[in-house]
C-alpha cells in the first residue's frame, strides 16, 4: 500500500485547489507586523480564556446532558446547575480541531502560539512597563524571586474571593496567575546575559512556574471530569442502538469509560503544553510557503530532459509521492533537506494536537496528498442509515481500519524518515516507532497515553463492528493490549533514556503522575518524603503549590493524610514567617487543627514587637477565625517560661534593685498582647502576676514595677463589669477573684519597697553641718554663721521630709505584713482550680519577702529612734492571727532577735526598761 493509496482512502475534504501564486503573494504582502505576530496571535491564552482540551473526534460529538444523581453541592462546584452536561473528550490521537480552524491559509504567515505571545517588542504598549521592569527588577540579587513575590499574596486573595462552589474557577485563576508570572520572567530573562548567576536562578523559577501552570491545568481537567462522573449515572450509556456507527460507538465509550476519557484528557493536556511551545518554529513557516513540492528536483529533471547529457548523480525520474521509495533513488539534496525539516515540523504540530494546521501546511507546501494521508483517522458515521427527511453528509473514513493498517506498515518501514514514521506511528498507535522521537518526559508520557487511547478505541470498534479482512488486521499485541495507568508509569521507570529517568524524579512530574493516577495518598507520601529530606531545600513556590493543592483536596472533601498535610502547612507557614509575609500567615494557620494552630501562631507572634503590628496581627487572626484569647495566652506563657530561673532566697542586705536583662525586657513587653482586648483583662492579671512572682523572687523590683505598669488601672473594675454584663448574679470565678487579690498583694509589696527605697535614699543624704577651722578669720566666722543658719533650715526641711517618709513607709510595710483576710499572698477562695506551681511560688514568696519586710521595717524604726516600736515587731511576728513566724527560718528569727536586742539596749541607754517603758522606782 503506497502513500497515494493511503491518501485515496482518506476523506476528500482536504483535496482542494492549491493556492495560486498570486494568492500566495497577496498573503505575503498582507503579513502583519512583528508586534501583531508576537503579541496577539493567541487571544484565547492572552485573554485568560478557559482551556479546552483538544480531542480526536470532538467535531463529531453532540453529547447528551446527564442529570445529577448525587447531592447538588458537587454539581454546583462544577458550575453545571441542575443539569450536568459534559463535553465528551474523544481520542485526540487521531487529530484535533484547534482554535485556528476558522482561519484561512494566510493565517500560517501570522500564527504565533502562546509562547510567542508572551514576548513584547519595543513597539508594544507595554514598552514603558518593560523599561521600568528592567530598571527595577534587574538590580535585584535574585530578580526571579523578587518578581514573583506577589504570587503568595495573589494566591491567598484568589482563594478568599472564591467560594468552595467555584473551586474550578479558582484553579483556572491559579493557572492565569502563573501565566502572568511566566510572561514576566520571560521578559526578564530576555533582557539579561545568561551567564550571570542570579539570572540562572530566575530561569529555574521560570521553569518551576511553567510546571506549576500546566499542573493546575491538569488538575482542573481531570478532577472536573472525576467529580462529574461521581454525580452522574454511568449506566445510562450502556445501551447502543442497532446499526450504530463507529462514531456513535466511540461516543458512548467515552461517556461510560472513565479510563479512556481521562486518558484522553491527559493526552489533551500534554498536547496543550506542546502547543504552548510550538511557537519556536514559527519563523520557519514562510520557508515552506510554496505551492510546488520538490521544486528543485523538478527543475533538475526539466534540465535533464532539455539536455542530452546525463546527470552527475542519479535522482528519481518521477515525481509522484512514492517515487523515492519505489525507485529507491533520492531527491535533490535541497528538497531532501526541506522534506526533513517539513516532516519534523509536521510531527511537532501533531504532537501539539494541531493536525488540521499540519494538513494546512502540507497544502501550502504543495503536498496535498500528504494532507490527505492525515485525514483517515476520522471515525465513520452515516446519519442517513436510520432514515430521515433530509439527506445529510456522511462523516469519516469508511476504510479506516485498512488505513490504520497501512499507517502501521509505513511506520515500520525504515526507508522512511524517522519523523514521517513517527507521524504514521502516532496515527496508527504504533508505540515502538513513536518512542524513538520522544526525548522528554512529556513526550514519552504523551506517546504512551495516545497509543493507549488509540488501542482502547480500536478494541471497542472491533468488539462492536464487523472487522475487516485478516490481511488488513493490526498486530494482535496492539489490539489485545491490557492497558492501565499504573503500567504506563512502570514503563517510564524502566526506560533506557537517561533524560526521561531524570525527569521522572522532578517534583512536578511526580505530582503530575499521582494526579493522573488519582492517588492522593501516594502523593501525600511523596510530600512527606520531600519534607523529611530537607524542608529548606523546597522552594517557596513549590511549597505554595503544595499548600494550595491540599486546600483544593479539602474543598472537594477528599480524605488526605492529615499528618502530612499539617507538616506541609507548617513548613509553608514558617517560610512565610521567614520571608516576612505577615498578612498571609493567619489564614494558613487557621487550616491547622486548633491546638496546633494556637501553638503555631503564638510562635510567630513571639517575634512581633511593634505595638501597631501586634494589633494588626491580632486583627488578622480574628478575621481568620483563630482563638485569639488562647493564642495571646500561649504567647505570654511561652515567653515567661523561657529561661525562667528558680526562686532564690533574698539576701538580707537592703538593695535598690537588680538589673533588667534583655530576656526580662521581653517578658515585660509580652504583657501587651493581653491588654489590647478588654475581655482579656482577667487573663492579663493572671499572666502579669506570674511574671511578677518570678521577678520578685529574683529581687528584680524595677522589672516587676514595669510589668505592673502594663496593666490598665481600670482592669479590676473592667473584670467586674464584664462579669455583670454577662448577667451573672454570682460572685466572680475563684481563679479571677484570687488573681485580683494577688495583684493587690503585689501592688502593696511594690509600694512598700518603693517607699523604703525613697526613705533609704533620703535618710542617707542629710545636709552636711558646716565646720569651722580653728584659726578662722573674722570673715570666715561670719560666713560660717550664715552656713550654720542655712544648715539648720535645710536640716529642718530634711527632718520634716524624713518624718513624712518614715510615716509613709511604716504604713506601707504594715500593709504588707498585716494584709487583710489571711495575709499577704494568701488566697481567700479555696474553690479555685488547683495550680500547684502557683501555690508553691506564693508560699515561697511569703518566705522570701515577709521576713525582708520585717527587717526593712526594723531598719526604719531603729534609724529613726523608734526603739519601743521596734520591740513591738516581736508581738506582730509571734501573733497567731498573722502567723508570720512560720515564714521565718531559724536563722532569720535569730537575726531578728539580735536586732531587737540592739533596739532594747538603746532603750536602756535612755534610762528605760528593755521594752521601752519607764523604770518604776
Amino acid at each position: 500500500m503506497d502513500r497515494r493509496a493511503l491518501a485515496d482512502m482518506s476523506s476528500p475534504v482536504v483535496r482542494e485547489a492549491e493556492i495560486s501564486r498570486a494568492a500566495r503573494r497577496q498573503s505575503s504582502s498582507q503579513r502583519p507586523s512583528a508586534d501583531e505576530t508576537w503579541s496577539g496571535a493567541n487571544p484565547s491564552r492572552s485573554q485568560s480564556a478557559s482551556w479546552t482540551p483538544g480531542t480526536l473526534l470532538r467535531q463529531h460529538m453532540t453529547p447528551q446532558a446527564r442529570s445529577a444523581t448525587r447531592p447538588p453541592d458537587l454539581s454546583v462546584i462544577l458550575g453545571t446547575g441542575g443539569r450536568s452536561p459534559r463535553v465528551v473528550q474523544t481520542p485526540a490521537r487521531l487529530g484535533n480541531v484547534s482554535v485556528m480552524s476558522n482561519l484561512d491559509d494566510t493565517a500560517w504567515t501570522t500564527y504565533s502560539p502562546q509562547k510567542s505571545a508572551m514576548f513584547t517588542t519595543v513597539d508594544s504598549p507595554s514598552f514603558t512597563e518593560d523599561v521600568t521592569l528592567s530598571a527595577v527588577m534587574l538590580q535585584e540579587e535574585d530578580p526571579g524571586e523578587a518578581a514573583t513575590m506577589s504570587m503568595y499574596r495573589e494566591f491567598l486573595h484568589s482563594f478568599l474571593n472564591h467560594p468552595s462552589s467555584e473551586v474550578f474557577e479558582l484553579i483556572k485563576l491559579y493557572e492565569d496567575l502563573c501565566i502572568e508570572q511566566v510572561d514576566l520572567l520571560r521578559r526578564i530573562v530576555k533582557r539579561v546575559t545568561p551567564s550571570q548567576q542570579k539570572f540562572s536562578k530566575t530561569a529555574s523559577i521560570l521553569w518551576l512556574l511553567q510546571q506549576e501552570m500546566v499542573t493546575w491545568r491538569l488538575i482542573a481537567s481531570l478532577y472536573r471530569d472525576r467529580i462529574q462522573s461521581a454525580i452522574e449515572d454511568e449506566n445510562m450509556f450502556d445501551i447502543v442502538e442497532p446499526n450504530a456507527s463507529e462514531k456513535t460507538i466511540i461516543d458512548r465509550l467515552f461517556q461510560r469509560d472513565a479510563l479512556v476519557r481521562q486518558s484522553q484528557l491527559v493526552v489533551d493536556w500534554l498536547e496543550s503544553i506542546a502547543k504552548d511551545e510550538v511557537g519556536d518554529f514559527s519563523d520557519n513557516i514562510e520557508f515552506y510557503a510554496k505551492s510546488v513540492y520538490w521544486e528543485n528536483t523538478l527543475h533538475t529533471l526539466k534540465q535533464k530532459n532539455a539536455s542530452s547529457f546525463g546527470m552527475s548523480r542519479p535522482i528519481v525520474s518521477e515525481l509522484d509521492p512514492d517515487a523515492p521509495i519505489r525507485q529507491r533513488l533520492p531527491l535533490d539534496d535541497l528538497d531532501r533537506e526541506d522534506d526533513i525539516r517539513l516532516l519534523k515540523y509536521l510531527f511537532t504540530l501533531i504532537r501539539a494536537g494541531m493536525t488540521e494546521e499540519a494538513q494546512r501546511l502540507c497544502k501550502r507546501c504543495g503536498q496535498a496528498w500528504r494532507a490527505a494521508t492525515l485525514e483517515g483517522w476520522k471515525l465513520y458515521h452515516d446519519p442517513n442509515i436510520n432514515g430521515g427527511t433530509e439527506l445529510q453528509p456522511v462523516e469519516g473514513n469508511p476504510y479506516r481500519c485498512v488505513w490504520k493498517a497501512c499507517c502501521w506498515r509505513m511506520a515500520d518501514d525504515d526507508q522512511f524518515n524517522k519523523y514521517e514514521r513517527a507521524i504514521y506511528a502516532t496515527l496508527s498507535g504504533n508505540l515502538k516507532q513513536l518512542l524513538p522521537v520522544c526525548d522528554s518526559w512529556e513526550d514519552t508520557v504523551w506517546a504512551y497515553f495516545r497509543v493507549m487511547v488509540d488501542s482502547l478505541v480500536q478494541q471497542e470498534i472491533r468488539a462492536s463492528v464487523i472487522s475487516s479482512s485478516e490481511e488488513d488486521e493490526l498486530p494482535r499485541e496492539y489490539l489485545e493490549a491490557n492497558w492501565s495507568l499504573e503500567a504506563v508509569f512502570e514503563e517510564l521507570q524502566a526506560t533506557d533514556k537517561k533524560r526521561v529517568l531524570e525527569e521522572n524524579k522532578e517534583h512536578y512530574h511526580v505530582i503530575q503522575k499521582f494526579i493522573i493516577l488519582a492517588d492522593v495518598d501516594g502523593l501525600m507520601e511523596e510530600f512527606g518524603d520531600w519534607l523529611s529530606k530537607g524542608k529548606s531545600s523546597l522552594l517557596g513556590h513549590l511549597l505554595r503549590f503544595m499548600t494550595h493543592l491540599i486546600l483544593f483536596f479539602r474543598t472537594l472533601g477528599f480524605q488526605t493524610k492529615e499528618e502530612v498535610c499539617e507538616e506541609v502547612l507548617k513548613t509553608y507557614i514558617q517560610r512565610l514567617v521567614n520571608e516576612n509575609h505577615i498578612d498571609l500567615i493567619a489564614f494558613y494557620v487557621s487550616h491547622l487543627p486548633q491546638d496546633l494552630a494556637i501553638a503555631q501562631y503564638a510562635a510567630f507572634l513571639e517575634n512581633v514587637t511593634e505595638p501597631d503590628q501586634r494589633q494588626h496581627c491580632l486583627k488578622l487572626a480574628k478575621e481568620a477565625g483563630l482563638d485569639v484569647a488562647s493564642i495571646t495566652k500561649t504567647v505570654v506563657e511561652n515567653t515567661r517560661k523561657r529561661d525562667a530561673g528558680e526562686f532564690t532566697h533574698h539576701d538580707l542586705v537592703p538593695a535598690l534593685d537588680s538589673g533588667t536583662s534583655e530576656d526580662d525586657r521581653k517578658k515585660i513587653d509580652v504583657i501587651d498582647w493581653l491588654v489590647f482586648d478588654p475581655a482579656q483583662r482577667a487573663e492579663a492579671l493572671k499572666q502579669s502576676n506570674a511574671i511578677m512572682r518570678n521577678f520578685l523572687a529574683s529581687k528584680k523590683h524595677e522589672a516587676a514595677k514595669e510589668v505592673f505598669g502594663k496593666i490598665p488601672q481600670d482592669s479590676i473594675a473592667e473584670i467586674y463589669n464584664q462579669w455583670e454584663e454577662q448577667g451573672m448574679d454570682c460572685v466572680l470565678p475563684a481563679e479571677d477573684d484570687n488573681a485580683i487579690r494577688e495583684h493587690l498583694c503585689i501592688r502593696a509589696y511594690l509600694e512598700a519597697h518603693e517607699a523604703f527605697n525613697e526613705w533609704f535614699k533620703h535618710m542617707n543624704s542629710p545636709p552636711q553641718k558646716p565646720a569651722l577651722l580653728g584659726h578662722a578669720s573674722f570673715t570666715e566666722k561670719v560666713a560660717h554663721e550664715h552656713k550654720e543658719k542655712k544648715y539648720e533650715m535645710d536640716y529642718g526641711i530634711w527632718k520634716g521630709h524624713l518624718d513624712a517618709l518614715t510615716t509613709d513607709v511604716k504604713e506601707k510595710i504594715y500593709n504588707v505584713l498585716l494584709f487583710v483576710d489571711g495575709g499577704w499572698m494568701v488566697d481567700v477562695r479555696e474553690d479555685a482550680e488547683d495550680d500547684p506551681e502557683r501555690a508553691q511560688q506564693m508560699l515561697l514568696l511569703r518566705s522570701l519577702c515577709l521576713p525582708m519586710m520585717c527587717f526593712l521595717l526594723h531598719t526604719v524604726l531603729h534609724n529613726t529612734s523608734q526603739y519601743k516600736e521596734c520591740l513591738r515587731l516581736a508581738d506582730m511576728v509571734s501573733s497567731e492571727h498573722q502567723k508570720l513566724y512560720k515564714v521565718f527560718s531559724k536563722t532569720e528569727l535569730r537575726n531578728l532577735l539580735q536586732k531587737l536586742r540592739e533596739s532594747s539596749l538603746m532603750l536602756l541607754d535612755q534610762q528605760l526598761d528593755p521594752l521601752g517603758y519607764e523604770i518604776q522606782p
